[in-house]
């Protein structure tokens, strides 16, 4: 699957310097905009720029020309003149019409929340599909942006939009072809869909349960994977580090296997691009048997990003997956974390030091075994037809053999049950 990545949003010849802007709608107050605003600015570090200042705004709605109104973009374009800035970076989505009337009053450019995520993603792509899943995202947010345009996005060059053809033919052909390389991707991303969806069934065939770990970007996921399976997997302490999903196994006390899939980490504000180009791999988290909710005891607003994983987990058909709550970094914020716990009924760790790992194994066992589904049966040796059956129908979580029979414990439904009752074990 070949990808070129058209090219990312932030110059990497130098640190830009950034100025952030929020606004307080109705609805919103003063500290959820200054939440949001530091988010950002980790955002735009992680992007690899510096802010240099940040403005708020009180309005009742946003402008449709300028988002914040001619009178406030004035101030910051003074503002970005004394500061030097090279760029001015809105926590709220911009309208095409909108980017290109403030890069006419600011004289820099103006980009959104949207276009440093995506440019984050486009940096950390490893794997072919990754990438391809990335190219499509800014390939989408590219489109609606063609017409109007400035000659180039940043002022330094480089830019995801790139340059504007001199006239309409010109526009029109670059349509033609962001929309021929849109099509090409979607194509090769079913065709990984259907592959992995193979797989899947493979997996099914073998009775093999899933975990899928989701959670906030930068919550512990890929910590919490290597602690379970020694799966060595990149664990920075950046936003979005893991985009590609990783499957590993592991063994539950007695001895069963299960698959966990790490996956990209979630945020407020995701760009509905990028989940429509993750929807292949976010598949993974809608047919997970469990999902490992991961949470971050020690962030400024854990219920906060709680929310925003469970709204990510609605828009790809998710919501409805049991989950598992489990508090990381119990180790940077054990009174948080306590308290996190007693509220969402959760399992309190610490990936980084192992502190808790053993609690949540036996907590995910219970959970995927089910303990009124649990069932202890008696088999004669004699009865291996009744031996292969409960281990093609059932889930087997340990077996004993004596002298005359098997003592098997198996996860049944209702329906093994009521076959295999008359091998039920008497207490």
């Amino acid at each position: 699957m070949s990808t070129i990545l058209p090219g990312t949003l932030i110059d990497r010849s130098f640190r830009e310097r950034i100025i952030l802007v929020g606004v307080v709608f109705p609805g919103l107050t003063d500290e959820i905009v200054e939440e949001n605003l530091d988010e950002l600015a980790q955002l735009v570090d992680s992007a690899g720029a510096d802010v240099v200042g940040r403005v708020m705004q009180r309005r009742n709605a946003p402008d449709p020309a300028t988002f914040i109104g001619k009178g406030k973009a004035r101030e910051i374009a003074e503002l970005s003149n004394e500061l030097d800035a090279d760029t001015v970076v809105f926590d709220d989505e911009l309208s095409p019409a909108q980017h290109r009337n403030l890069e006419k009053l600011f004289g820099r450019t103006a980009i959104d929340r949207t276009a440093v995520i995506l440019d984050i993603f486009a940096q950390n792509a490893r794997s072919p599909e990754g990438k391809a899943q990335v190219e499509l995202a800014l390939l989408r947010y590219r489109l609606p942006r063609l017409r109007g345009r400035g000659n180039q996005l940043s002022q330094q060059g480089g830019g995801l939009l790139g340059n504007r053809g001199p006239g309409e033919t010109q526009l029109e052909v670059d349509r033609r072809r962001l929309l021929r390389r849109m099509h090409r991707l979607e194509a090769d991303l079913r065709e990984v869909d259907r592959t992995r969806e193979l797989q899947r069934r493979s997996r099914a065939r073998g009775r093999q349960r899933e975990l899928a770990l989701v959670g906030y970007t930068n919550a512990g996921k890929s910590t919490l994977l290597n602690a379970l399976t020694d799966a060595g997997v990149p664990a920075e302490n950046r936003l979005f580090v893991t985009l590609d999903p990783r499957t590993r196994q592991f063994a539950l006390p007695g001895g069963e296997t299960v698959l966990v899939t790490d996956t990209v980490g979630f945020v407020r504000k995701l760009p509905h691009e990028l989940v429509e180009a993750f929807r292949t791999t976010l598949a993974s988290v809608r047919l997970a048997d469990l999902l490992v909710h991961v949470v971050d005891a020690s962030a400024v607003n854990a219920e906060a990003q709680m929310t925003a994983v469970h709204g990510v987990l609605a828009e790809i058909g998710a919501g409805d997956v049991p989950e598992l709550v489990v508090i990381n970094k119990a180790d940077l914020a054990p009174e948080a974390a306590k308290e996190l716990a007693r509220h969402f009924e959760g399992v309190i760790v610490s990936a980084r030091t192992g502190e808790g790992i053993d609690e949540f194994m036996r907590v995910v066992a219970d959970r995927l075994r089910g303990a009124d589904r649990v069932v202890e049966l008696v088999v004669p040796w004699d009865r291996g037809d009744i031996l292969a059956a409960i281990h093609r129908e059932g889930e087997v979580v340990a077996q004993t053999d004596g002298e005359l029979s098997a003592t098997v414990q198996v996860v049944l439904d209702e329906v093994g049950k009521a076959r295999f009752a008359e091998f039920v074990a008497v207490p």
